[in-house]
């Protein structure tokens, strides 16, 4: 990403030059490299918002918040038209990540998002209103995109039971990136409606319930919809992921694609790599495919409670369900 902006005056030739050598080595992840060439770009110009830009972006990609603070700081008291400008919400996040919350609600104000309460109020922004997103967890690793409720413009609270492999836990709150990558589309009542895709930065707030996986034998639909309603009940969550999670390569992921979440009927979905009809985390079934009685299902919920939920969903109806095989996995 480079930001060559309208400024009084044309940067010079070597800002331009580190500038662009610095961005090559962010791509390559030599971010110490790059921090010194920017900052040789930042004396050569300091007038130049962008300058300080660039580097509170470095100081978010190496997590550096009260740097990225420091310089966003700096950037955006240069701009000419701060109304809806990226400086203010790299701001925000290094504020968020903080836990700078006057500067948080001064930043999202000024980038022309309506927040709650005074700018001055020592508490975190709350009741945005921005309602449901997917973040993608863990993105330069095993990719796993959720379901999550907005608390601001920079956080996510995960709604969805994370697959082990992602190291994050249902109910955790994660800090994520500005600019969504790819989108999610659900169906109700006809209507489609869109959701963003926001890439993770770090976690915010981790979750003390741990993830289990357990296999179960359900009868129908019904059977397995009774045991996520259980642990609804109880406070926690339970998810079939024999059905709810699909392998998708990246381009897939980071496009826009179709979700079986609303209510309308599930297609075949060509960009779903996964085996149709296997039982497990690589697997999916749609509308429509064969119902299999054995499901492997992710839970979230304490270890006092777990095992009594369980046994409290096969005792509604033994003939139809039975469990098996539970075991904490994050």
């Amino acid at each position: 990403m480079r930001i060559f902006g309208k400024v009084r005056q044309r940067p010079s030739t070597d800002w331009r030059l580190a500038t662009n050598r610095a961005f090559t080595l962010i791509d390559d992840g030599r971010y110490d490299d790059a921090d010194a060439l920017l900052t040789r770009a930042a004396d050569l110009e300091p007038w130049l918002s962008e300058s300080w830009f660039n580097l509170a972006l470095l100081h978010k990609f190496r997590h550096d918040w009260e740097q990225a603070r420091s310089a966003g700081l700096r950037a955006v008291a240069l701009l000419e038209k701060d109304a809806g400008a990226p400086d203010w919400w790299n701001v925000g996040i290094a504020a968020t990540a903080l836990q700078d919350w006057p500067l948080a609600r001064r930043a999202w104000q000024a980038y022309g998002l309506p927040v709650p309460g005074a700018a001055s109020v020592a508490a975190e922004p709350l009741g945005m209103g921005l309602g449901g997103a997917a973040v993608r967890l863990s993105p330069e690793g095993e990719a796993e995109v959720v379901w999550g409720r907005r608390l601001d413009p920079a956080r996510i609270e995960i709604q969805n039971i994370p697959l082990p492999s992602s190291g994050r836990r249902w109910g955790e709150v994660v800090l994520h990136d500005g600019v969504p990558r790819g989108e999610r589309t659900t169906m109700s009542g006809g209507v489609a409606s869109v959701y963003p895709v926001f890439d993770e930065i770090e976690l915010w707030a981790p979750s003390a319930v741990p993830t289990w996986v357990v296999l179960i034998e359900a009868a129908t639909e019904a059977d397995r919809d009774a045991l996520e309603r259980l642990a609804a009940d109880a406070g926690y969550a339970a998810e079939d992921w024999s059905s709810s999670v699909r392998l998708l390569c990246r381009a897939c992921s980071e496009s826009r694609m179709p979700s079986e979440e609303g209510d309308g009927l599930a297609q075949h979905d060509p960009h779903d790599h996964s085996a149709p009809g296997r039982p497990g985390p690589l697997g999916h079934t749609g509308a429509g495919g064969m119902w299999s009685p054995e499901r492997e299902c992710g839970l979230a919920a304490p270890e006092s409670l777990v095992r009594g939920l369980l046994d409290g969903w096969v005792a509604d109806s033994p003939d139809t369900r039975e469990w098996r095989d539970l075991e904490e996995v994050c």
